[in-house]
C-alpha cells in the first residue's frame, strides 16, 4: 500500500513538473511570438522608409537632370549660372547622403530579415519542443490514469476481503 502511494506521488510530482515545464514553454512561445511581430512591424517600417527614400532618390534624379539641362540651356547669366550650379551641387550631395540612407536601409532590412528567420527558427524549435512536452504530458495522464484504476481495483479487493 505504501509502495502505491510512493508510485502515485512521484507520478503525480512528474505530472505536476511536466505542467510547470509546459507552462514555461508556453510562455517563452508567448515571448518569441511577440518579439516576431515587433521584427515585423520594424520590417514593414523600413520598407516603407525604403519606398519613401526611393520615391525621393527618384525626385532628386529628376531634378538634378532639370538642373542640368538648365545649366547647359540657359548662359543668361554669370549669377544665374553659379545659383544653378550650387542647386545641383546640393542635390548631388541630396543624392549622395539619400543613396547612403536607402544602403542603410537595405543592410538594416537584411539585418531585419536575418533575425526573423532566426526567431522562426527558434519559435519552430520551441513548438517542436513543446509538442514533446505535451506528448510526455499525455503518456504521464495515461500512466496517472491507468494508476488510478489499479489503486481503485486494489482498494475494491481490499474492501472485499
Amino acid at each position: 500500500m505504501d509502495a502505491i502511494k510512493k508510485k502515485l506521488s512521484a507520478l503525480r510530482e512528474e505530472a505536476d513538473a511536466a505542467v510547470d515545464r509546459a507552462e514555461a514553454a508556453e510562455a517563452k512561445n508567448k515571448k518569441y511570438e511577440q518579439e516576431i511581430l515587433v521584427k515585423d512591424q520594424e520590417i514593414a517600417s523600413l520598407q516603407h522608409k525604403l519606398g519613401v527614400l526611393e520615391a525621393d532618390l527618384d525626385k532628386t534624379e529628376a531634378k538634378v537632370g532639370e538642373l542640368k539641362t538648365a545649366a547647359d540651356a540657359g548662359e543668361s547669366g554669370r549669377s544665374t549660372n553659379d545659383a544653378l550650379s550650387r542647386k545641383v551641387q546640393l542635390l548631388e550631395e541630396e543624392l549622395d547622403t539619400s543613396e547612403k540612407t536607402i544602403k542603410e536601409t537595405v543592410e538594416k532590412l537584411r539585418q531585419v530579415d536575418v533575425k526573423a528567420e532566426h526567431f522562426e527558427r527558434q519559435l519552430q524549435r520551441v513548438e517542436q519542443e513543446r509538442d514533446t512536452w505535451e506528448k510526455k504530458w499525455e503518456d504521464m495522464e495515461a500512466k496517472y490514469k491507468n494508476s488510478q484504476k489499479e489503486l481503485d481495483e486494489l482498494v475494491r479487493s481490499m474492501g472485499d476481503i
